[in-house]
């Protein structure tokens, strides 16, 4: 695998993730780069982490993982996207989004995260160096997810309400996606 190719792979990957940062940062009330930076390190390290486990899995359990994968993606992303656009239409002072706490950012990391798992597995069959490769997947991750909250938290800071709305939108959207890709739904 070349240089570019794993570049288009890790941005392909993170992608979700990056969405994901993005609303993230439109339910942050106060944003910092701390708490950008916690974010990134979650959808980073996970994102790192799962081709790992993905590839130490290997051959033998691909057709398992690929089977449920984008159902558990489906559901924990309607389930979070979901909760967000209740919370969009209560007072505004009640929800806690301005967490980065470790069981939310999990969620969240681990929901965008199992298609790598898949990649991971697929890196069993190619001649892949896989430190260097997951570690360039996790530092592109980072990168853009830090980018993510940024980009959700400037827009979130000047529409508040109709910003969590459209981030509990975008992520069930990016579940459904996943799901239909995974169906045989859509082509991409």
């Amino acid at each position: 695998m070349t240089l570019i190719e794993l570049f288009i792979l890790a941005v392909g990957l993170s992608m979700d993730a990056f969405a994901v940062a993005v609303c993230k940062g439109l339910s942050l009330r106060n944003m910092s780069w701390k708490k950008a930076a916690i974010v990134g390190l979650y959808f980073g390290g996970f994102q790192a982490g799962m081709p790992l486990l993905g590839y130490f899995l290997g051959v033998q359990f691909r057709s398992y993982i690929t089977s449920f994968d984008h159902w558990i993606a489906f559901i924990l992303l309607v389930l979070i996207g979901g909760n967000m656009i209740r919370e969009s239409f209560g007072d505004e002072e009640e929800g806690g989004s301005d967490s980065v706490g470790f069981r939310e950012m999990s969620v969240l990391a681990i929901a965008t995260s199992i298609d790598a798992l898949a990649v991971g597995v697929t890196f069993a069959f190619l001649k892949v160096q896989i430190v260097p490769a997951v570690s360039f997947i996790g530092i592109t991750t980072f990168t853009l997810s830090m980018i993510g909250v940024k980009i959700g938290n400037v827009f979130g800071t000047r529409w508040k309400s109709k910003a969590e709305l459209a981030g509990g939108i975008i992520l069930i959207l990016i579940g459904t996606k996943i799901l239909l890709e995974h169906l045989g739904v859509l082509p991409f």
